[in-house]
This record gives structure tokens, sequence and C-alpha cells, in this order.
């Protein structure tokens, strides 16, 4: 009997002594050196608490208390031991405000190699204002860096972040799986060029929900390589938008299916829902996309596929599009078009587009009855369609 209880006493122990292993650790980055003043470059303190938190066997949680701190360029790299990473922010962190320090970096704060890492709340300031004032003035200016990009990585999670003012896109994900953003605030003045809020490229299974974003361009957008692609609950305004594209940019590129944009609000946009490729041959497809639910105010062109993109007529002048469009549903899209063609479909003469479908779109002009206009686009329509289908 003696030996059945010990072997039992030393089970219970080996099970306590497992769970208290398996406590997630904290590492508070001030306790490691970093100052909340805004000012002192806490840059180690944070790639420390990474490391402890990268090598760690068990759940680990980095800590930023509230404060502002301020960082230069940041890769947080893995692989990583640990694949439960939680970044709980309370405080702002702060790149710096010379755009040249960090400005052809190309990121700020960059998570790579990395697997199951979730950020938490908090404040992101890129602090774009001076590189969008170069870019607006002489040229000369760095191309300016993403504010937070997460490259190859997996079971990502985003919640309660909000990032002001990048110099470039907010929020890059690329070449990733399973990813989840939901509660992100997105927030630049409208006239900042090339600050998409979330770009998507290169990625499958990635979710963007309960956000709202302002900005310069595009508030979404969504490059080749995306697949499984889910949208809902978004509020966009100002800016360019939900775009698919641009297309088409390489000869050899990979196609887009699987997108679902749901329960979205565009406010004084320059487009709504928008799939945009480069005039010239490519490789490239979008199909298998859903746009429900959409609410248009004042928007410039609330539907819109236009595959003449072609910037100052460099390099496509004469050419068509070879990205292939099929399969397409606007689904429930209402308001109002700032311009009075509030559909447009502008395909390719080479490629057309093929199996568009409106279900009860209703789009008006000051009060009145808007216009649609179709180039080399095919499809059907069902329910009550204003404007008037060209398809």
């Amino acid at each position: 009997m003696a030996y059945h209880t010990s072997t039992l006493v030393f089970a219970l122990f080996s099970i306590f002594f497992a769970s208290a292993l398996a406590d997630p650790t904290t590492y508070n980055v001030v306790s490691l050196g970093a100052k909340a003043d805004g000012k002192s470059d806490s840059t180690e303190a944070f790639l420390s608490a990474w490391k402890s938190a990268c090598d760690s066997e068990n759940p680990a949680t980095i800590y930023v208390p509230a404060g502002s701190f301020y960082l230069q360029q940041v890769a947080f790299s893995g692989p990583c031991k640990n694949n439960a990473i939680i970044i709980s922010i309370d405080g702002t962190l702060v790149a710096p405000s010379d755009y040249k320090v960090i400005g052809n970096s190309g990121n700020w704060l960059l998570f790579e190699h990395v697997d199951g890492v979730t950020i938490s709340g908090g404040i992101l300031d890129g602090q774009g204002t001076g590189l969008w004032a170069c870019k607006t003035s002489d040229g000369g200016c760095p191309k300016g860096a993403t504010t937070l990009e997460f490259s190859n990585s997996n079971n990502i999670v985003v919640s309660d972040l909000t990032s002001l003012n990048s110099q470039m896109f907010h929020i890059v994900v690329n070449g990733c799986q399973n990813v989840q953003m939901q509660g992100v605030k997105v927030t630049a003045d409208g006239n900042s060029p090339n600050t998409d809020g979330i770009h998507v490229q290169s990625s499958s299974t990635v979710t963007i929900l309960n956000s709202k974003i302002g900005t310069g361009d595009d508030c979404i957008s969504i490059g080749p390589g995306t697949t499984n692609l889910w949208i809902e609950n978004v509020a966009c305004g100002p800016g360019h938008g939900i775009s698919i594209g641009s297309l088409g940019k390489e000869q050899e590129e990979a196609g887009v299916q699987n997108v679902t944009v749901k329960t979205t609000t565009f406010t004084g946009t320059q487009n709504g829902v928008r799939i945009k490729s480069w005039g010239r041959p490519s490789s490239g497809f979008a199909r298998n996309i859903l746009f429900q639910h959409a609410l248009m105010v004042n928007v410039k062109n609330p539907i819109i596929i236009d595959q003449n993109y072609c910037p100052n007529n460099k390099g496509c002048p004469g050419q068509d599009s070879s990205i292939k469009i099929s399969d397409v549903t606007y689904q429930d899209i209402h308001g109002t078009s700032a311009t009075e063609v509030a559909v447009k479909f502008d395909c390719s003469s080479g490629d057309p587009c093929s199996n568009i479908r409106l279900e009860d779109v209703k789009l008006t002009y000051q009060n009145q009855a808007a216009e649609a206009s179709c180039n080399h686009a095919a499809g059907t329509s069902s329910g009550v369609v204003q404007p008037t289908s060209c398809l």
C-alpha cells in the first residue's frame, strides 16, 4: 500500500510541477531597460524581451505598459521554440520622427518566420508626416517604411491595435497563413501617399473583422497570391476603397481567389469595391470574389473593375491586360455615388471579364438615377439593379 501511495504522491507532484512550468512568463520591457519617455531608444529592451519569449519553452507575454516608447527599425525573428507569444501593449510605440532613419529599411516593425504570435492593444505611431510632405514636394525621398509587417509567418492574431500616420503601408501580411485581425483602427491624412491600411499578398486564410480604416490610399489592398480572404464589418474613409490589385505588375504572377468582402461602409472614398490590373500581359487572375452588403456614401466609383491601369502611360500603352477576371458577385450594394457613372466595368479586350453578377444593387447620383458603363464584360443581373445593368 505504501508503494501505491508514494506513486500517487509522485504523480500528483509531477502534474503540479508540469503545470507550474506551463504557466506563462511575462517580460516587462521597462524591467529590461525600456524608457516610457518617447525619446530614449528602447530598441534593445524590446529585442531582449523578444529573445527571452522566443527562447522560452512555455507560453510567454511581452508587456508594454502605458507611456511612449521610441523604437528604431526592429526585426522580431523566428523560428522560436515558443509558439504562444502574446505582445500586450498598453502604451504607444513611436517611430523616429526623422523619416530618413527608417525610410529606406522597408519596414519599421517586422515579424518574420514566427508562429503563434498575438499582438493585443496599443498604438503604433509611424510619424510619417515628414515623408508625406517630401513626397508631395520636390521628390528625392526614400520610399518609406511599412509600420507593421508579418512575413512568412503563421497563426497570427492582431486585436484592438491602432496604427497612426504610417510612412507607407500601415500593416502588411506577406507570405503568411492563418492570420486574424479584429478591432484594428488605422488613421492617416486622406492625402497621405501610399499609406494603404492593410495589405495582404501571397497569403491564405486571412480574416479582417470589425475595423475602421481612414488613410490616403486603399483601406485594404489585396495583392497577388491571396486566397481565402474574409473581410467583414469594415468602415473605410477617407481612402481609395477596398481593392483587389494592382494585379499584373509582374509578367509571372500568382492569382487571387476566394475573397469575401461583406458588411462594409465607404464614406467619401475614391472607390468602393475595386478590381484593378495593369494594362499589359501577365499570368495572374482574380476569381470567386463576393462583395456583399456594402453601403456607399458619396463615393466616386462605388463599383469598378479597371483593367487598363497605366500610370503616366509608362510601360503599358496600347497593350491589353491578360489578368482573367471571372465569377465576381456584387450583392446588396447600395448608397450614393459622387459621380454619374456608379458602376464601371472596364475590362480587357483580350481577356474579357466573365460571369459578373449584379444582385440587388441600388446606387443613385444626386438623388437621381446613376449610370453604368461596360467594356468587354459579360454577366447577369437579378433583383432590383440601379443603375440599369449594362452586362
